[in-house]
């Protein structure tokens, strides 16, 4: 029962079972969790702080409540944050113990607050205002650092949400404002220096230094050197998060006028724009590419939409041909073309009247002609390496530990990080797994051996298409070793991937439409070392049970 003027619910004891947790909705549309281990219970506001699903509806394995949407993980005793994509802990709430019944009094919370004093006399600086750069600031503040903290970005926006322009920002389901990282002052709320439309040139990392070119330097610059528009910065801890850069491939007529890219906001906001009542062909069959298409259908302002990919599958490196067939079903569905196993040739212009050229149609190597007004490229992207040293191969990216850390004081993450983890030394190009890169980077710099390295953490992604959540835990070299379960064509499956074809072949990764607490089962007995084998799958063992057993 909920008495809303004194904020208070009771909730009967013997409905949460001990190592378990409960969630309770109430009329305003909140929600109450509750964890339990034997008599001791705790209290928390029961969404994610990510997305809002109610955590009550996912798993709770050991000390951790696991989001059945997107992983974000919770410590269930104190409502901490363990992972990413949430960026910050859950609610805790006081309650009254009345014997039988606990009393949660929502308008009690427990203050959590850790006092920032500690390194109080250092300065970190951070190249970079991405996920995982706003996450080394974000998380070092919010775990007790009390020393300077500055965000060197080329943006001209403070850290905002880059997975939502190709999800939600494009299709209009989403604004501007929503998309900001912390909110729209958190720099300020968490005393960081953000200095924005500022390139850095150059990183020494012997020196933890870097040069910044910045035109608003008048004079002299601080090397001393007479240059008008050059800082030298040194720092205690110095994070390098630069992100990667679209691939655009060489392609003639690549350069005209109406080929785009999307990385930024500035790039979502000329494609919004630009597609209004024309024709878009969409080149690549990523995930970027996938949710581009599905975000302008959505949108519905598009005269056409056609996807152009080189191979017969869509996200062909991710998911099996089954699952593959079932997505471009469900593009058709909502008016997506599709060109497969083809390659474009070049980029037509047409000759305007007042002498502009823009695109008019693309040539494939068949020579078919397609008409275009427009053309997305969602062809990759490389890291952005060059500042540490032009021996780093961009592809390979920069090698760093399990902390991230390149040397001493120095660190290298989010798309340029190849880093040792639990499933070997990887580089990937995942929002939640820059996010991690940023969580563990300033619990090293910390020195808080309380966090988990990458050592103990698996990768995560998902993509958005017409409101369907696909989700994909782990790591695998191919999609082809794989044991499909349910049926993709209703959007209601899982599939394991295996490097090979043998029985005790443990899965490395798996993806799913619909099985949610299946994968966060898979992801945490991948991250303990227990990923089930081919015969067990192949058995249809009691996966979810087996995670709660091995998490205790």
């Amino acid at each position: 029962m909920t008495d809303s003027k004194i904020n208070t619910v009771t909730i009967n004891k013997a409905d949460v079972p001990s190592g378990g947790m409960k969630s309770y909705k109430q009329e305003d549309n909140s929600i109450i969790l509750i964890t339990r281990d034997d008599d001791e219970f705790h209290a928390f506001d029961g969404k994610c702080p990510h997305a809002g699903a109610d955590l009550g509806t996912g798993l709770r394995c050991g000390n951790r409540v696991i989001c059945p949407w997107h992983h974000g993980t919770f410590d269930s005793r104190d409502g901490s944050l363990l992972e990413p994509v949430a960026t910050e802990g859950l609610t805790q709430y006081e309650f009254t113990d009345n014997g039988d019944s606990l009393t949660v009094n929502t308008a009690a919370k427990v203050d959590n607050t850790i006092d920032t004093n500690k390194l109080e006399a250092t300065h970190t600086v951070i190249v970079g205002g991405g996920a995982a750069g706003f996450m080394t600031a974000h998380h070092l503040r919010n775990t007790g650092y009390g020393g300077k903290i500055t965000i060197i970005s080329a943006d001209d926006k403070a850290p905002y949400n880059r997975t939502l322009l190709s999800k939600a920002f494009l299709a209009g389901n989403m604004s501007e404002d929503k998309l900001l990282l912390g909110g729209t002052d958190w720099a300020e709320k968490q005393n960081i220096e953000l200095r924005l439309n500022q390139t850095v040139s150059e990183v020494l990392p012997s020196e933890r230094t870097l040069i910044i070119n910045n035109n608003n330097v008048k004079g002299n610059d601080k090397k001393g050197n007479g240059s008008n528009n050059s800082e030298k910065l040194t720092a205690d801890f110095l994070v390098v998060a630069t992100g990667a850069s679209p691939i655009v491939p060489p392609i003639k007529g690549a350069d005209l006028n109406g080929v785009y890219t999307l990385r930024s906001m500035d790039d979502a906001k000329v494609i919004k724009a630009a597609s209004e009542n024309k024709n878009v062909v969409i080149v690549g069959t990523g995930f970027i590419g996938m949710e581009v298409a599905s975000a302008l259908a959505q949108a519905g302002t598009s005269k056409s939409i056609t996807v152009i990919g080189q191979n017969q599958r869509v996200m062909g490196n991710i998911i099996s041909e089954t699952v593959s067939n079932a997505l471009i079903k469900l593009h058709e569905d909502n008016g997506i073309k599709f060109v497969l196993d083809a390659t474009v040739n070049a980029i037509n212009g047409t000759e305007h009247s007042d002498s502009a050229t823009t695109v008019g149609s693309i040539t494939l190597a068949n020579g078919e002609q397609l008409d275009a007004d427009i053309v997305i490229l969602g062809t990759g992207v490389l890291p952005r390496t060059e500042l540490l040293g032009e021996e780093i191969n961009p592809r390979e990216g920069v090698e760093v530990d399990s902390h991230l850390q390149l040397r001493d004081g120095v660190y290298a993450l989010g798309d340029i990080a190849k880093a040792d983890g639990q499933m070997g030394r990887l580089r990937i190009e995942h929002w939640r797994v820059a996010l991690q890169h940023g969580l563990v980077t300033a619990a090293a710099i910390l020195k808080d051996d309380s966090v988990h390295s990458l050592d103990e953490r698996v990768p995560f992604f998902w993509t958005m298409q017409y409101g369907k959540s696909l989700r994909y835990s782990g790591h695998a070299k191919t999609p082809d070793h794989n044991i499909l379960i349910g049926t993709p064509d209703t959007l209601n499956y899982i599939e394991y991937y295996f490097d090979d074809e043998e029985d005790n072949s443990r899965a490395t990764a798996a993806s799913t439409l619909g099985h949610d607490k299946e994968l966060i089962a898979f992801g945490e007995l991948l991250r303990l070392g227990h990923a089930p084998t081919r015969a067990q799958i192949n058995a249809r063992f009691d996966i979810i049970a087996q995670a709660h057993a091995l998490s205790l």
